[in-house]
């Protein structure tokens, strides 16, 4: 069963094409970045005029990329929540076109769920004996718009245990960066400069995260301010090193998602753990879960980090569960349609 994705829940532009659930046979992504860094952040009027602009072409460079044709398509997925609304209207709208004028089942997606399934994909380059990570698991999505914990009893079933009561751990690298004078998106150099830090050049810089305790919730707010107080005294002074500030930094943050998912695991009893989101790509986050699971005896999913990004191969991924699940359900609202 092929399914096309389609994710224009933010700034990217994507589509992909999934076989099965598991295979991806196309996933082209177009981002509006450049359009954005000028002002810190995403604007969202940029971005979806920039959506309207790409969707036409990165559809049809998803089917040519896949070698198939619509008659080839037999669903059409796409992200429905959470997102940019005027981002979502563009790619909802045009679903919903190709839907009709195709004569395919629409199916809608939720876009923090389509995360967790990034782990369970396959790119072309990875071998067919990649093993299917096991369900039931914790499942931790970090990005710029959401931090949460999620039990995962499948593919299907998933409920909230935590999330973050302020902004999200991307949101806080986002702002980090720009208190540092850093640039945007925040998330990739803070990750280079703190693989550059010196971690013996002088007493390291501790900022404390909240921690919580009694919840699985997190909350990333007081951390930046503490950056943003600590830059405003020590800048100008040979005390302050951008790089070490970094670092510490994000050793606090990841350090605090480690320490929640790994909770989340003893305290809901299961060994499994799937990490999902654009902070997922984050190299000292991979390597302290890591590092944890093999000591906690714990199962450890993490995606490629090319699909850690927003993209539509994970939109097409879940879709197929969700159609498999309500197939007649899905094949009436089909029929309804072509009537119409």
């Amino acid at each position: 069963m092929n399914i096309l994705g389609i994710e224009t829940s933010c700034d990217e532009t994507a589509a992909a094409i999934v076989r099965n659930g598991k295979d991806i046979l196309s996933n082209v992504v177009a981002t509006s970045l450049k359009h954005h860094r000028k002002y810190g952040g995403v604007i969202p009027e940029i971005a979806s005029r920039q959506q309207v602009r790409m969707i036409n072409p990165v559809v049809r460079q998803a089917l040519r990329n896949a070698r198939l044709s619509w008659p080839h398509i037999h669903a059409i997925a796409v992200t429905h929540q959470p997102g940019l609304i005027g981002s979502l209207l563009v790619g909802m709208s045009y679903a919903r076109a190709l839907s009709y004028a195709f004569r395919k089942p629409l199916i809608p997606v939720d876009h923090v769920k389509a995360h967790l399934y990034a782990a369970f994909l396959r790119s072309p380059g990875n071998k067919p004996s990649r093993v299917r990570p096991p369900l039931p698991a914790i499942g931790l999505i970090v990005s710029g718009g959401h931090t949460s914990l999620f039990l995962i009893r499948d593919t299907i079933h998933v409920r909230c245990l935590g999330q973050t009561r302020d902004d999200a751990a991307g949101e806080a690298f986002d702002k980090v960066a720009r208190i540092l004078g850093l640039g945007y998106p925040g998330g990739p150099v803070i990750d280079r400069l703190a693989r550059h830090a010196s971690r013996t050049k002088r007493p390291p810089i501790r900022f404390n995260v909240a921690r919580l305790p009694g919840s699985l919730d997190f909350s990333f707010s007081g951390i930046k301010t503490a950056v943003l107080y600590y830059s405003q005294s020590q800048r100008g002074t040979k005390n302050f090193d951008v790089q070490q500030t970094a670092a510490a930094f994000q050793e606090s943050v990841v350090s605090n998602l480690a320490e929640k998912s790994f909770a989340a695991c003893r305290q809901m009893k299961v060994p499994n753990l799937l990490v999902g989101g654009g902070v997922a790509a984050n190299s000292r986050l991979r390597e302290i879960l890591r590092d944890r699971a093999k000591r906690e005896h714990i199962r450890l999913s993490l995606p490629d980090v090319s699909l850690c990004m927003d993209n539509a191969a994970m939109v097409a991924g879940w879709a197929f569960h969700v159609f498999k699940r309500s197939r007649h359900n899905f094949q009436k609202s089909s029929d309804k349609g072509e009537r119409q």
